[in-house]
């Protein structure tokens, strides 16, 4: 029996059920922190993640609502994805695996954005995550209201 097939009752396995692979955490990350909203700028992540997999965990995240399509009746090349209010919800957890694990990453290997960010969030964590929400929320609602203009047209 596949692990989607039963009822999750602990709330651990229920998480990692919708989080549990990498690359959806990376996407939302881009959605959260970076502000891509379009499969190519995903696509273009240092990460590198492959088209088949891009496609896939998109669907997967937009069928477990995390995201959704911006503009759902636009062309393949214009779509757009921006986080519900659960997929939002994933920032504190997307801080707290980088509070994880950046402590073991040699510092000489982090360009200035990444020092800058290791800066903020060590320095203020509630403040880092505090910001990043605000601009993210204020993003998703420029972005809203762009489309909803563009169907006004």
């Amino acid at each position: 029996m596949a692990l989607k097939d039963i009822e999750l009752t602990c709330a651990i396995a229920k998480s990692t059920y919708l989080l549990g692979d990498h690359w959806s955490l990376l996407i939302l990350r881009d959605m959260l922190l970076h502000h891509k909203t379009r499969f190519k700028e995903f696509l273009n992540s240092k990460e590198k993640i492959a088209t088949n997999i891009l496609t896939n965990r998109l669907k997967t995240l937009t069928d477990k609502g995390l995201i959704t399509l911006l503009n759902p009746n636009s062309t393949k090349k214009n779509k757009q994805y921006i986080a519900t209010e659960k997929g939002v919800s994933t920032l504190t957890i997307i801080i707290e695996l980088y509070l994880f694990s950046i402590m073991d990453i040699d510092e000489s290997i982090l360009n200035e954005d990444q020092l800058k960010i290791k800066e903020n969030i060590l320095g203020n964590r509630k403040a880092f995550q505090n910001s990043k929400l605000k601009n993210y929320l204020n993003f998703k609602e420029k972005s809203l209201n762009e489309v909803n203009q563009a169907i006004e047209v």
